[in-house]
């Protein structure tokens, strides 16, 4: 059998042939293009998904290596935002803000506690960054008095009156220095002058001992002249300017007045909500009824 006849085939047939392979060629190259976009396609998110993978485990790297940095601050006046960060409950916050508004301090983390009722770990967490006045943490024993000092014991004290008293004065009374002078000069300056030495009391940074010494050495021996507030025809804005009073205590005031008519005394005082109790004497000298 010639082998040669299997190879030979008609016009028609060998067309026939041809398209077959060039079918099969089309087939494959199209199966081929649809493989590699594919496998673009897919290779595309997954790049992309990488790298933002990449980004959140730096993010999350850097969270868990970031520490809360504490800074020094003194606790009386920490704000609702600051409490909540420390990790205070909002009734911790309450009475901490009830005891301000009582115009006291707390000195020391122990009183903190005492107000507030925090407990003994968060106390432990916080009180390290406590910072009070540099007068809290002196020692007693170091609050020498002038009447403690062997020269001072031989002299008599002449008491001079503080409105009188010059910074230089000040000055000299064991416990102020620059700072404290400057606030007390003022203060006298704010309200026109000193009524009473019991207004030491109201001057922050003034420990008990530093107003013992002020008292051994200062008087008010004359009435200052003073311009006396009208407190029943002043604005909420005459009154705020008072350094007693603030704006809120000021719209007290002429909300009380609208409401109950003139004030007449300090017991009428005593009614308005928010003025300080342990104040109302003071101020009721500074206010024309």
């Amino acid at each position: 059998m010639n082998i040669k006849s299997y190879f030979r085939f008609a016009k028609q047939q060998r067309n026939g042939i041809f398209l077959l392979f060039l079918l099969i060629i089309l087939l494959q190259l199209g199966y081929f293009f649809w493989i590699s976009n594919s496998t673009a396609e897919i290779k595309k998110p997954n790049e992309e998904w990488l790298a933002m993978q990449s980004v959140i485990d730096s993010l999350k790297n850097t969270n868990e290596n970031q520490k809360t940095v504490i800074y020094p601050f003194n606790p009386n006046f920490i704000t609702d935002y600051k409490g909540y960060k420390l990790g205070m409950s909002v009734e911790e916050l309450d009475k901490l803000f009830a005891f301000r508004k009582q115009n006291k301090y707390v000195n020391s983390a122990k009183e903190f506690q005492t107000v507030t009722g925090v407990s003994d770990s968060l106390l432990k967490v916080i009180s390290p960054y406590f910072k009070f006045p540099d007068w809290i943490n002196q020692p007693k024993k170091e609050y020498i008095s002038y009447s403690n000092n062997k020269v001072e014991n031989n002299k008599a004290i002449v008491k001079i009156d503080i409105n009188q008293a010059t910074q230089e004065d000040l000055i000299k009374v064991y416990g102020i220095g620059p700072a404290l002078s400057e606030r007390i000069l003022k203060n006298k300056e704010s309200l026109g002058g000193f009524v009473s030495m019991e207004q030491m009391q109201f001057i922050w940074g003034l420990s008990p001992e530093v107003i013992e010494n002020l008292n051994k050495h200062f008087v008010v021996t004359l009435e200052p002249k003073i311009t006396k507030i009208d407190i029943n025809n002043a604005s909420v804005k005459e009154l705020a300017k008072f350094p007693y009073f603030n704006y809120t205590i000021a719209k007290e005031i002429v909300t009380h007045r609208s409401m109950n008519g003139e004030i007449k005394d300090i017991e009428d005082l005593t009614k308005i909500k928010g003025l300080p109790n342990e104040k109302i004497k003071i101020i009721a000298l500074y206010l024309e009824f």
